[in-house]
């Protein structure tokens, strides 16, 4: 009985080694199988780069602002009789907007006109008795006096009812109204705001580096994506201090705005010439890897894998980290880190690591043009 237990013993013994040792090497097989394997290679399109020669542009963030703008008050209080606009239509300097309610005003010009005449009246009549001897001199001089008041009274009666006839103080276009007929409108309540866009500033900030390359009348170009806008226009003015805080200093542009497309408080792209063109190498948009800690483009060249035993040689991408400049359209601007003559990948390059193989097919390119007209423009 002990003899076959150790038989069978042995027998389950030789029969686990026999398998173990089958795992083992179809397990040291699929070792060697993964360690030839090569992943397919991605599909990507690509551009061979060329030197350009592009302007010295600045590109920066500005905002629009009305050459002259305000919002319209009431000077004095009093209640809304008319209102002679309508909202966002163009108006002219002087232009009535609103007119109070003057009745009082009225009423009360009424009666110091009459006083003035009533004085006016007895100043010639004391003037005749003076000159005859009848009257004293002091009587003369104190009718004198009550004429000038009078007419005084008068004149400061008037310019309440001018001041409550709103009008316009310069042309221009007015926004949304803000007051409704017979409303009570308390001393610098608001009416209507105004606003004169032709012509219009653009405002933005020039780093401090490159305040040696600003002066007046250097061009610049505004784009407001999204609106379809673009506009050209000349600096007009450069502040005088350097913000402590940004190091940047401000800047003015006059544009010429005869539609009014651009309008105060818009966002804006602006391109300020800075001088004389460099040589670049122009890429596109898509081409280019963004990261923190520095941008990047993928190289394709001719590589050797050092684990091939054979040493062939495949299609592969090189990470090359870059120096930007400008953007213009589709367009980036490389001031550093690539040569012309050599194959940039230009789309693709989010699944593209350092090494990997890579099959080129230009069959469909991404936009490449400096002067793109999107088709919703």
């Amino acid at each position: 009985m002990a003899k076959r237990m150790a038989l069978m013993l042995a027998a389950v013994v030789v029969f686990v080694g026999a398998i173990a040792a089958i795992k083992a090497r179809q397990f040291q097989a699929g070792a060697k199988q993964n360690a030839s394997f090569k992943p397919p290679p991605e599909a990507v399109t690509t551009v061979v780069t060329r030197q350009e020669s592009w302007p010295a542009t600045l590109t920066l963030i500005g905002t629009v602002a009305a050459v002259r703008g305000v919002t319209v008050s009431a000077d004095l209080a009093g209640i809304v009789a008319s209102i002679d606009f309508e909202s966002g239509k163009t108006v002219r300097q002087g232009d009535v907007l609103v007119q109070l309610d003057t009745r009082q005003e009225q009423a009360q010009l009424a009666a110091a006109e009459a006083q003035r005449d009533l004085t006016a009246i007895n100043l010639e009549r004391m003037r005749g008795l003076s000159s005859e001897g009848v009257a004293p001199r002091s009587d003369l001089d104190q009718a004198e006096a009550s004429q000038k008041q009078a007419v005084a009274r008068v004149g400061e009666i008037r310019a309440t009812i001018a001041r409550k006839t709103i009008r316009a103080p310069f042309s221009g276009v007015l926004g949304i109204r803000q007051v409704n007929l017979g409303q009570y409108l308390t001393d610098g309540a608001p009416v209507v705001p105004l606003q004169a866009v032709d012509p219009i500033y653009v405002n933005f900030s020039v780093p401090q580096q490159q305040i040696i390359n600003l002066h007046i009348g250097a061009p610049v170009r505004a784009t407001a994506e999204g609106a379809g806008l673009s506009a050209s226009g000349k600096v007009t003015a450069i502040d005088s201090v350097v913000d402590s805080a940004t190091r940047n200093l401000q800047v003015q542009a006059t544009f010429a705005n005869p539609d009014g497309k651009l309008r105060p408080g818009m966002f804006v792209q602006t391109s300020l010439s800075t001088g004389a063109s460099a040589p670049v190498v122009a890429l596109p948009a898509s081409a280019i890897s963004y990261a923190p800690y520095g941008d990047s483009v993928f190289i394709v060249e001719d590589m050797k894998d050092p684990k091939d035993p054979k040493g062939q040689s495949y299609r592969g991408v090189r990470q090359q980290f870059v120096k930007l400049g400008a953007g213009r359209g589709d367009q980036v601007a490389v001031v550093s880190g690539i040569k012309p003559g050599q194959e940039i990948v230009t789309s693709g390059v989010f699944k593209l690591r350092n090494g990997a193989a890579v099959q080129v097919n230009n069959t469909v390119q991404p936009g490449n043009n400096p002067a793109p007209k999107p088709e919703d423009s």
